[in-house]
């Protein structure tokens, strides 16, 4: 399957998220994305440092995270998962051997169900050496 066929199948096309990125998991390169989803450098630069440093997830919690031109407020922050929320929408971050999950999930969706949809493709290609 594709990079971008798990964007489009795996992530959005389950209802639950509606915007998915896939990067590398040093955050410098996009191997695939939804139409009209951009997350900047410098977002990816944060996203990248909270799940390196602990002292950056101490950081992001207390200030929120960017993406996509948007502030979250973080939930969630340890060395394998980031979710934030901002209104009733969300994102869920998660992070592979080699990859990053940067989704995000309309106000319709409830967290949990989106969160589980993100961690079971992490789960998979974790299962599959990504």
């Amino acid at each position: 399957m594709s990079w971008q066929a798990y964007v489009d199948q795996s992530l959005i096309g389950t209802g639950n998220i509606d915007k998915a990125a896939i990067f590398n998991s040093e955050g410098n390169s996009v191997w695939a994305t939804s139409a009209g989803f951009t997350v900047s450098p410098q977002e990816m630069a944060e996203v990248v440092s909270a799940f390196k440093d602990t002292a950056d997830v101490k950081k992001v919690q207390s200030t929120g995270l960017h993406v996509a031109g948007e502030k979250f407020i973080v939930l969630k922050a340890d060395d394998r998962s980031l979710y934030g929320k901002k209104g009733k929408e969300g994102i869920v971050i998660v992070k592979t051997k080699q990859a990053l999950l940067v989704t995000h999930y309309p106000e319709h969706v409830q967290p949990g169900s989106a969160a589980n949809t993100v961690e079971q493709l992490a789960d998979y290609l974790i299962s599959v050496n990504y």
